[in-house]
């Protein structure tokens, strides 16, 4: 890409594409596309052929997407695979039909199966069984990688996807039922605290209700009170994090330096041609949350609902391949728990 270079940012305000946006600008590209939902519905074959018709972007970002927690993936089974898989299709297409320079899909690493070696290797894509709550989002994002290969190898188009690990920063989703357990946690437990300290009219303004009965009413669903925070499952399954900031630079980076060409040189069969991105590091639910307990200054208890589902017990990825990309993450958990916590006062003060 140079400076100029038409750029479509699909999904620019969500957590990641907001963060791709943000690098590309501090980078001093100048030619980037976006589109609300509003505006251009991906779900919409005819919409996504207009509008690459009429734009015809150079470079596309797959970054829209359906996505969501552990309870939203196993509520909404049927919203996240069409949804995912409807994206995905028109975006790819379109983008091979209008001769796009490069693509790049990005995915998750719920791609991989439940009980497939720890840490995660590309290779382990396909292997065994995934992981049921979430198994018809990782089952489009496999599609997508999967159609990235197909098209390169029969029409040699340049479409590269990246699977990151679980992500959080500015523009997370901090809905207390459809969020990733990071933000969800940093906001029950900021909550709990206001609880404590007697801080109501910030509990009904961060809510947007009109009493703090309905405020206690409604935090009680989710077992936050001023004395405790419950939290699905054991505590005990582990989990890796990326500053979404981060993951944005690993992406600029691997559209700027990186071509399909170069991932398939020592390859017999073409697969597995994704590329992780993440950290290598992994912490417990539990740890995460006495981390975010203690950032936050909130000094009630946690108590830990072994009666819902944990999930995968481990998910940590091996990035060998991103490394030797010369990319690494520069941004570490506690500090990306400050950097949040202090993005959601900011964003929440009226």
């Amino acid at each position: 890409m140079n400076k100029s270079s038409k750029i479509f940012v699909a999904g620019h305000r969500g957590l990641v594409g907001s963060a791709i946006t943000k690098n590309l600008k501090q980078k001093g590209f100048t030619n980037i596309i976006t589109r609300t939902h509003d505006e251009l519905d991906l779900t919409n074959q005819t919409e996504t052929a207009s509008f690459f018709r009429k734009e015809k972007p150079e470079y596309v970002f797959l970054a829209a997407a359906k996505v969501g927690g552990i309870i939203a993936n196993n509520t909404y089974r049927a919203d996240f695979i069409y949804a995912n898989l409807m994206i995905q299709n028109n975006v790819i297409h379109e983008s091979y039909k209008h001769n796009v320079k490069k693509l790049l899909f990005l995915g998750s690493t719920c791609i991989y199966p439940k009980n497939a070696p720890q840490p995660l290797v590309e290779n382990s894509l396909l292997t065994g069984e995934l992981e049921y709550t979430n198994e018809p989002y990782a089952i489009a994002k496999i599609a997508g990688i999967k159609m990235c290969e197909s098209y390169n190898l029969q029409y040699d188009t340049n479409f590269i996807s990246v699977m990151p690990t679980n992500l959080y920063g500015p523009n997370d989703n901090f809905d207390l039922e459809k969020s990733h357990v990071l933000p969800a946690l940093i906001r029950k437990i900021h909550l709990a605290k206001l609880l404590s300290e007697g801080k109501e009219s910030e509990i009904i303004s961060d809510l947007n209700v009109t009493s703090i009965e309905e405020a206690k009413s409604y935090l009680s669903k989710f077992g936050v009170s001023s004395e405790s925070v419950e939290i699905w499952g054991s505590g005990k399954p582990k989990r890796e994090f990326l500053w979404s900031e981060d993951m944005a630079d690993a992406c600029v980076h691997i559209m700027n330096k990186v071509d399909f060409k170069d991932l398939i040189k020592d390859f017999k069969e073409v697969k597995n041609t994704h590329i992780n991105i993440g950290t290598g590091k992994e912490i417990s639910i539990q740890e995460l949350a006495l981390l975010i307990k203690e950032r936050v200054g909130f000094k009630g208890t946690l108590m830990f609902n072994s009666n819902k589902p944990d999930g995968t017990m481990r998910k940590v990825t091996d990035v060998t391949k991103l490394n030797s990309l010369a990319w690494k993450h520069s941004v570490e958990l506690t500090d990306g728990i400050d950097r949040m916590y202090k993005w959601y006062i900011e964003t929440n003060i009226d």
